[in-house]
């Protein structure tokens, strides 16, 4: 599998950000349900919150779409944000580490409509 094309970053990038895109747009959408779900959780200063999840959802999508600060510098955050930052940094790392090896590897011997030369 060949994958230095220059598109597989951007297809990468559209395929990640999906998730959030479609989740910013659902709030966009879907406000008043979404603040009766948060009211059955007893959250503090709701419209603010939701607000505040969709503006982050919708511009970090376009920041994916468009590849702009695809990375942050995490390290030079206060040592304490820094040490939770790198947690989530070394999460997402093996995230990506596993889907990386089941993109080369397949999905193994024990898989609905494996490839025959698994």
């Amino acid at each position: 599998m060949i994958l230095d094309h220059p598109i597989v970053p951007l297809l990468g990038r559209l395929m990640m950000t999906y998730i959030f895109a479609t989740s910013g747009i659902g709030k966009i959408f879907g406000w008043s349900g979404n603040v009766a779900y948060m009211n059955t959780r007893h959250l503090p200063l709701i419209p603010v919150l939701l607000a505040a999840a969709m503006v982050i959802e919708v511009a970090g999508s376009v920041c994916l779409v468009t590849g702009y600060q695809a990375l942050h510098n995490y390290w030079a955050s206060s040592e304490m944000v820094a040490a939770m930052q790198e947690t989530h940094f070394r999460k997402n790392l093996a995230i990506m580490g596993g889907l990386l090896m089941l993109a080369y590897g397949g999905p193994g011997k024990w898989a609905l409509g494996r490839r025959s030369d698994s």
